[in-house]
């Protein structure tokens, strides 16, 4: 495991935030997606063999208290915002994953000292023009997971992370992370109109990462991305869907740590 692997409650504006940490060096942090924080992966090990990695679990989802106030991605962005401040974890490396990404890119947009580089992958936040989002609230939680992946057997970790029968209590926690990200992600669904424009502020170095075959958020969507923020780049990994960190996670620590260092 991680060096000085530690589970911990912080409290931002009253509100209790769960959040794992470890590894050494810069700080680094990753903000999950809306299927909620799967935990210390092998490839946030990875990444923690360079790197202290921040991982919170966003309002709303599992342990984090779910603040009122939180009704949009925007209103997400600025409680992390919040929580960089008051840890002193402004101007960092950050890695935001679908929904994650949407956030990352709206802190970026909005905050010029949040971050120092940032790693987009696979991220909702804007509306594709030809082909669309899969609207994962109209179908099963089981549907998504098949639509996640391009090919599950060259994924490492997935009986691990899907293969388990859930218990009561991770069904329950499912259920609360999956109402937030109704709250926030609904209308209009996966994306801000706003966002396109405000990327223009962005001068930070970025990097975008998406699976060729990503079912749920087009590789459409990472080309406006790439479009939207100056001298972004966009990696396609092939033979990959949605989460390349963990259908792909050699590819995927490959191309962060050659971005990040």
């Amino acid at each position: 495991m991680a060096l000085g692997l530690t589970e911990e409650i912080v409290v931002i504006g009253g509100n209790k935030l769960h959040m794992m940490k470890g590894g050494t060096g810069d700080p680094l942090l990753i903000l999950h997606g809306a299927g909620g924080n799967r935990g210390w992966l092998s490839y946030v090990q990875d990444l923690s063999n360079q790197f202290t990695v921040y991982l919170p679990t966003h309002p709303g989802f599992g342990a984090s208290d779910r603040p009122n106030w939180i009704e949009t991605v925007p209103d997400m962005a600025a409680f992390y915002t919040w929580f960089q401040e008051e840890q002193g974890l402004e101007n960092i490396r950050a890695i935001g994953f679908s929904m994650g990404g949407w956030l990352a890119a709206e802190m970026a947009a909005t905050c010029g000292h949040a971050f120092s580089k940032l790693m987009l992958v696979g991220a909702a936040g804007i509306k594709p023009q030809n082909g669309e989002i899969t609207d994962i609230f109209i179908i099963t939680p089981a549907q998504v997971n098949d639509l996640t992946f391009y090919d599950p057997k060259q994924a490492p970790e997935y009986d691990q992370i899907y293969g388990q029968t859930p218990t009561p209590e991770e069904i329950n926690l499912g259920e609360r992370g999956r109402e937030m990200a109704v709250r926030v992600c609904w209308k209009p669904y996966m994306h801000d109109p706003r966002l396109p424009a405000l990327l223009e502020r962005v001068k930070i170095p970025t990097r975008i990462v998406w699976g060729r075959q990503d079912q749920l958020v087009p590789l459409e969507c990472g080309e406006l991305y790439q479009k939207a923020i100056k001298n972004s780049e966009l990696v396609v990994i092939d033979n990959c869907g949605h989460v390349p960190q963990i259908e792909r996670p050699t590819d995927f620590v490959k191309t962060a740590l050659e971005f990040l260092n």
